[in-house]
C-alpha cells in the first residue's frame, strides 16, 4: 500500500550501520539501526546487535538522540534515559549472546523538527564497529513489481489433485491462528527468501487471527484465548511474530499482514448479540488490533485490516459504524491512521467481484432491485462497488488518500453451467435478480463450503482504481468447517431459523476447518471463472 512519510530524506536513509572511530577498530560488535516507518511526530525503529567479540552474559547498548527524540515504548529490551542519552539493556530471556550471535529489539518513538539517526553506539561501554547495508523502503503498493509467494504446503495438495497443476503455482496466504503456529512464520519467510530473485522481491501474505474471544458472532467459537487473555495475545502471539518479521535477513521480503479479518467487523454485525456486547465492553478486540498495528508496523511490513464484505457491512447503518470503528481503532495506535496500509475485503468469502448483468441502480418494472429478496435493501450488489465505496468513506474519515484495498477472489468466480449469460427478461424484480445474478447462493450471508462456487480471478496487481490487488487469501480447497459440534452453517441439510429459513448451501461431507476438502477443490476448478 501507499504511505506518505513526513521527511523523504530520512526515509531514504532508513537503515544506517554506524562506523566507529579508528581507535575502536577492535570492538566486538556491529549495530544496524532501522527506521521502519515515520509519520508526523512519530516513528518506529528496529535495532540489531551482532556480537563480534566474546560471548556475552548480559548487554547494554548506548546511543545519543541529537534532535530531542524520545522513546515511547520498547520491546525485547528495557531502557533508561539521561538527557539525550539512551541505554537499552537485555531482558531475562535474551541476555546471553554467543560469539557471532545476534540480538534484536525495537521501539516506538517521538520527534519534533527532525529525526536524524544516531551517530555512534556503545555495547557495554565499548564502541561498536560498522558495516554496510541497503534498506528495502516502504513502497506504495507491496504487490507492485513483486512476485507472489507460493506456499509449498498448499501447492503440493493442489498439484496432487487431478487437474490441480493448472493452479498449483498460484500465490496464496498463510493463516496463523494459534500460538503454536507462530513458528510457521519463520519457516514461510525462509521459503519466501529462497523464491526471491534479483529481478523481483517476493510478497508473502499472513493472516493473523487469534484475538481473545474471537468469533463472537458464532454459537461455538473455536479460538484458543478468552477475553481475559489479552496479555497472552500480545506477548505469545503478536510479539514473537513481530520479532521474526523484524529479522533483517527478511528485509528483501515484502510482508503483508491481514490483521484479524473478522475482529472489528464482528463487533458491528454482532452488536445485538450478548457475546459480542461482552467483547466490545472488554475492549480486547480494539486493544488487540491496536497492539498488532503498533508491533507489526515497519519498513517492509504492510498492515491490512479486515473489512468484511458487501453482504456483511453493505447496509447504511453497519457501513457507517464500521468506518467509524476502523478510524477510531487506527487513531488509537501509535502511528494513527498511518499504521494501516489498507483493508482486505471478502476474506474467505464468496461474494462476486462484479455482477455483470445489473447494478444497484437497476429497476425492473419501475421497482428498484434493492427491494428484491436477494439484495434486501443493501447498497451494493458486489464486492468491487462495495470496496471502492468503502475506500472513499475511509479517506473521508481521515485515512490517507492513497490507501489501497485487497479483494479475496479465491472462491468467488461462480462459473460453470449455472452461470447466467445475460440479464433476465422477467418483469418481476425477484425473478429478474435471481435469474441474472452470478452469485448462486440462496442468501448472500451463506459462507461455509458453498456449493456451486468456483475459483475467481487469479491474483493480479492494480486491477481497478483504488485496488492494490486481487489476491487468494483463503487457500482454495481448505475447508471452512464441518457440520459437527453444532456448526449448523456447515450442515448441508439445515434450513432453520439461523439463516432465515434458507438452505445453507454447504457441500456435504466437509472435514474440519482448514483440512483439505478434495470435493470442494474439484468443484472450484470446474466452476472457475475465468475458466481454467
Amino acid at each position: 500500500m501507499r504511505r506518505l512519510l513526513a521527511i523523504a530524506a530520512i526515509a531514504a536513509a532508513a537503515v544506517v550501520v554506524v562506523p566507529s572511530p579508528a581507535s575502536a577498530a577492535s570492538a566486538g560488535c556491529t549495530v544496524q539501526y532501522t527506521v521502519g516507518s515515520q509519520w508526523p511526530g512519530g516513528f518506529n525503529a528496529g535495532v540489531e546487535i551482532t556480537n563480534t567479540g566474546a560471548a556475552l552474559s548480559g548487554w547494554s547498548l548506548g546511543w545519543d538522540f541529537t534532535a530531542g527524540q524520545h522513546i515511547d515504548h520498547m520491546w525485547q529490551a528495557v531502557y533508561t534515559t539521561s538527557g539525550r542519552h539512551v541505554t537499552a539493556s537485555n531482558q531475562t530471556f535474551n541476555g546471553n549472546v554467543p560469539a557471532g550471535g545476534k540480538v534484536l529489539f525495537g521501539f516506538n518513538g517521538s520527534w519534533t523538527g527532525s529525526n536524524p539517526v544516531p551517530g555512534a553506539f556503545t555495547l557495554n561501554g565499548v564502541a561498536c564497529n560498522g558495516g554496510t547495508s541497503t534498506p528495502d523502503l516502504h513502497v506504495d503498493n507491496p504487490f507492485q513489481g513483486a512476485q507472489g509467494y507460493v506456499n509449498a504446503d498448499w501447492s503440493a495438495r493442489a498439484a496432487a489433485e487431478a487437474g490441480g497443476g493448472r493452479v498449483a503455482n498460484t500465490s496464496t496466504a498463510v493463516w496463523i491462528e494459534r500460538i503454536a503456529a507462530v513458528a510457521d512464520v519463520r519457516r514461510h519467510l525462509d521459503a519466501a527468501l529462497a523464491q526471491a530473485t534479483t529481478a523481483k522481491p517476493v510478497v508473502v501474505q499472513f493472516v493473523l487471527r487469534d484475538l481473545p474471544a474471537r468469533d463472537c458472532t458464532k454459537p461455538r467459537p473455536d479460538g484458543e484465548l478468552t477475553a481475559a487473555d489479552l496479555s497472552r495475545y500480545e506477548t505469545e502471539f503478536i510479539d514473537p511474530i513481530a520479532a521474526i518479521q523484524a529479522d533483517p535477513k527478511y528485509d528483501r521480503v515484502r510482508i503483508v499482514n491481514v490483521v484479524e479479518p473478522d475482529g472489528l467487523t464482528d463487533l458491528i454485525v454482532g452488536a445485538n448479540m450478548q457475546s459480542c456486547a461482552n467483547v466490545l465492553a472488554s475492549g480486547v478486540y480494539v486493544q488487540g488490533t491496536q497492539y498488532a498495528l503498533n508491533r507489526l508496523h515497519r519498513a517492509n511490513a504492510y498492515n491490512y485490516l479486515g473489512a468484511g464484505h458487501h453482504a456483511k457491512l453493505g447496509w447504511d447503518p453497519d457501513f457507517t459504524a464500521a468506518v467509524t470503528l476502523f478510524a477510531d481503532t487506527a487513531r488509537g495506535s501509535t502511528a494513527g491512521v498511518n499504521a494501516v496500509d489498507g483493508f482486505a475485503v471478502n476474506t474467505a468469502d464468496y461474494g462476486a467481484t462484479t455482477e455483470p448483468y445489473f447494478t444497484i441502480a437497476t429497476t425492473v418494472g419501475g421497482v428498484s432491485i434493492r427491494q428484491s429478496r436477494w439484495i434486501d435493501w443493501n447498497q451494493y450488489v458486489d464486492e468491487l462497488t462495495y470496496t471502492q465505496a468503502l475506500r472513499a468513506a475511509l479517506i473521508a474519515a481521515g485515512f490517507p488518500s492513497t490507501i489501497g484495498m485487497l479483494v479475496d477472489t479465491s472462491r468467488n468466480g461462480w462459473g460453470g453451467p449455472a452461470r447466467p449469460t445475460g440479464a433476465s427478461t422477467s418483469t418481476s424484480v425477484d425473478t429478474f435478480v435471481d435469474q441474472s445474478r452470478i452469485d448462486r447462493r440462496s442468501v448472500a450471508g451463506n459462507w461455509c463450503n458453498q456449493s456451486g462456487a468456483g475459483l475467481g480471478e487469479r491474483p493480479r496487481t492494480s486491477p481497478a482504481p483504488g485496488i492494490d490487488a486481487y489476491v487468494w487469501i483463503k487457500p482454495p480447497g481448505e475447508s471452512d468447517g464441518a457440520a459437527t459440534g453444532g456448526n449448523l452453517s456447515c450442515d448441508s441439510t439445515y434450513s432453520g431459523s439461523g439463516n432465515g429459513y434458507h438452505p445453507t448451501g454447504a457441500l456435504p461431507g466437509a472435514p474440519a476447518r482448514g483440512s483439505w476438502f478434495s470435493a470442494q477443490f474439484q468443484q472450484l476448478m470446474t466452476n472457475a471463472f475465468p475458466p481454467l
